[in-house]
């Protein structure tokens, strides 16, 4: 039951009762055709105008009622009912009242607050808010209610729509018993992890083996060992710092040297197999997980090893976005061979040495595909490669450091905006890579967002940005919205107004895709699906950094 107040102004109003008398009182006039109670106050004598409503009772407040009580005392609520003009705990105005209940499908501006507290809470992926009450919002309400011993229907009532908003709503929280696809993720982070023995054990259900397996991995890492998954254990489930339950740095075994025996063979590892789980082995097995679809942490997981022996296991290859020593190496070959200017050997594998790679390879009959795999290092490290046409210009970025490598931070400035105080960055238009990136996007438009989905037809924000990128043969591995923050593969992007059509936009919680205009394409958790929208002020006040993959 809620207590609704509305206030009316005393001329024009159907069923206003005029006050003449000595004596305070309450009149409470029921309604049928708004179906709701309405407080009004300051009247001494009853007395009701005939108005074009049709009241069919008027209760009037006996002498011995307080104001107080008045206050408290209105009608129940139906599904079926009317709209409220007003809901407790809910500090807006809006321009259309509040429906009794939301269901999948229905908009109102009040949602929008509603998806900025289940984000906040952890139910529901960070996002600029929207108005839509859709199945991605209907689900963090299913996971809410379930953890507040409410009906799971998904639809918000009164009682769930004053719990969410409440000061005093607790934290995503999962635990022993509960059922859904949130515990399914849990479980699937926790077996690659080490600390769920077998594939078998990832149903959904967090039953014992789930809930030991919890509290292991807080044992572990030095958290209080409750079984339970809040904020500090789901942090920590994708933190580079997690300790996990499985091979890792310092350990010697026959499994670690068969790993690196294979870890060799693809191309990953550079040093000869010993058995000893090394510092190269370390970046090694980073370097394979990066390429194979894996959370990138340096373990060798029940994942990784399956990945990993797998015959559809990707080899390695230098590709766009790569940094380091070895591309060095590659670009110093390239600009010997008359492939790249000597000013772009910057250890960034941008588009310049990918444009420099294809060149090579046609020139010398290998598959023109702008990566450095095992067939095109062998053949730049032959002796025998053919030089550049005498015709073909050198690849040069025209000035710009940035595409090949060299100043990979283009400002330091964070925030803020140069353009006049403008919320929106003139992202200017995309040719090449990035207009394919931008393109790529364009293309799953209306897609639905799924939490944890990687493509090709449902994606969470993250997913969507990983997708994107394979596609137009940037090899990016999957990591979360939180872990692009330090990326470190690109050109770091800090200051807002420097934004270009192709970078990749990052914010607290959040990660899309800059396209022309002043806009974005991203897979949104408030729209529950894939859109094209505008850079407007929320992505300025929640922005971190930008990465430009393309020169």
């Amino acid at each position: 039951m809620i207590n609704v107040s509305v206030s009316w102004k005393k001329e024009n109003t159907p069923g206003f009762v005029r006050n003449k008398g000595a004596r305070r009182r309450r009149i409470l006039i029921a309604a049928l055709g708004a179906g709701m109670v309405l407080s009004l106050a300051g009247c001494k004598k009853e007395q009701v105008e005939e108005t074009e409503t049709t009241i069919s009772e008027l209760v009037l407040a006996e002498e011995t009622l307080s104001p107080t009580q008045a206050d408290e005392t209105v009608m129940a609520l139906t599904p079926d009912g009317p709209l409220l003009p007003s809901v407790e705990g809910v500090e807006a105005e809006y321009s259309e009242p509040i429906p009794d209940y939301l269901r999948v499908g229905m908009r109102h501006s009040v949602v929008i607050q509603l998806q900025e507290k289940l984000m906040r809470l952890g139910f529901m992926d960070t996002d600029e808010p929207t108005d839509l009450y859709g199945d991605v919002t209907v689900n963090a309400v299913k996971i809410y209610q379930r953890q507040n011993k409410l009906a799971q229907d998904g639809v918000v009532g009164p009682d769930t729509l004053k719990a969410i908003l409440s000061p005093d709503a607790k934290y995503y929280a999962a635990q022993k018993d509960d059922d859904g696809d949130d515990i399914l993720r849990i479980q699937m982070r926790l077996y690659e992890l080490g600390y769920l023995a077998t594939e078998d054990l990832v149903t959904g259900h967090f039953g014992d083996s789930t809930e030991s397996a919890v509290k292991k991995l807080q044992e572990v890492n030095e958290l209080d060992q409750d079984g339970k998954v809040g904020r500090k254990t789901m942090n920590l489930l994708y933190s580079d710092e997690v300790k996990p339950n499985m091979l890792s740095l310092g350990e010697t075994s026959d499994v670690v040297l068969a790993a690196q025996k294979r870890l060799k063979w693809l191309g990953y590892m550079t040093s000869e197999p010993d058995g000893n789980y090394g510092n190269d082995t370390v970046m090694a097995v980073k370097q394979f997980q990066s390429r194979n679809d894996q959370v990138v942490d340096g373990y060798l997981g029940p994942s990784t090893r399956i990945a990993l022996n797998s015959e559809t296991a990707v080899p390695n290859g230098l590709r766009i976005g790569d940094s380091g020593d070895t591309i060095s190496k590659v670009q110093d070959m390239l600009s010997k061979l008359g492939y790249i200017n000597a000013a772009n050997v910057t250890g960034y594998y941008g588009d310049v040495t990918a444009n420099a790679v294809k060149l090579f390879q046609r020139t010398n009959n290998l598959t023109e595909d702008g990566t450095v795999g095992a067939q095109t290092m062998m053949m730049l490290t032959s002796g025998t490669a053919k030089k550049a046409p005498a015709n073909a210009p050198r690849q040069t970025t025209g000035g710009s450091s940035s595409s090949g490598g060299g100043s990979r931070t283009q400002t330091t400035s964070r925030g803020g905006s140069s353009s006049g105080g403008s919320s929106v960055p003139s992202t200017g238009s995309a040719s090449g890579s990035a207009s394919a990136l931008i393109a790529t996007a364009k293309s799953k438009l209306g897609s639905p967002y799924v939490w944890g989905a990687k493509g090709p037809n449902s994606f969470d924000c993250s997913g969507f940005v990983y997708w994107c990128l394979n596609q137009v043969g940037v090899r990016q591995s999957y990591i979360t919205s939180s872990g692009w923050r330090s990326v470190g593969r690109y050109t770091k992007i800090t200051n807002y107004s420097n934004l270009r059509a192709g970078d990749i936009i990052v914010v607290s919680g959040h990660v899309g895709i800059v396209a022309e205009g002043g806009t974005v394409v991203d897979a949104s958790s408030g729209n529950g699906r894939v859109v094209h929208r505008s850079l407007g002020s929320w992505w300025q006040r929640n922005f971190i950094c930008g990465w430009r993959i393309f020169g």
